[in-house]
């Protein structure tokens, strides 16, 4: 949560109480190249675990372009809250280990929400019969620079699991949410009116 780790706390949830807190955009603790995780910890800016809170915001910040572009109020009520989601799952990420912090929960309603999008938009997209180009249309185009993002995102998390101890939810949320881009981008594809480009492997 690139936002959310050395300056920009605007929010700690604790024993049910939301207690709001006012920052400044600069503090000038960060201009020696390391950053404070929530709980008091400071890490070089390179350290794995801000690699990964700070895609996972990319990815989040990536999301508000295709929902701010969006007219459809289906697509952009689901960005919402995945991007809810993204914000609390990278507090997670931003939480050094032992942190006191209590933070907002990750459910597996979250992931069943994904999934329960998925087959809505499958419901109404043509079978699908081959690996996807993107570039259909732009819309469908940015969804499938987000799911790359995301897929990034992943990536980072599954290794900063290998070496510190995280909640398995994030990998598994990140996992099904770029299922969820797929799908999107194909979606969005057919509600612009473009054609699916579909890969044709050369055979010489």
């Amino acid at each position: 949560m690139e936002q959310t780790a050395n300056k920009s706390i605007a929010l700690v949830v604790t024993f049910g109480q939301v207690i709001y807190m006012t920052f400044k955009i600069y503090t000038r603790k960060g201009d020696d190249g390391k950053t404070a995780l929530l709980g008091g910890d400071r890490v070089s800016k390179h350290h794995i675990r801000v690699e990964s809170y700070g895609t996972v915001d990319e990815l989040n910040s990536y999301l508000g372009l295709i929902r701010s572009s969006s007219e459809d109020t289906g697509v952009v009520s689901a960005i919402a809250a995945i991007q809810d989601r993204l914000f609390t799952l990278g507090s997670y990420l931003a939480s050094a280990a032992g942190s006191k912090v209590i933070l907002p929960e990750l459910y597996d309603e979250d992931v069943v929400f994904l999934e329960n999008e998925i087959d809505r938009m499958t419901a109404v997209l043509p079978e699908l019969r081959n690996f996807i180009l993107p570039g259909a249309t732009t819309p469908g185009s940015h969804a499938h620079v987000a799911r790359c993002i995301c897929r990034r995102a992943e990536r980072l998390v599954v290794y900063l699991a290998d070496n510190e101890e995280i909640d398995g939810m994030i990998v598994t949320y990140l996992n099904r949410l770029s299922d969820y881009l797929f799908t999107l981008a194909r979606f969005l594809d057919k509600l612009a009116g473009g054609e699916e480009i579909a890969w044709l492997p050369r055979t010489k």
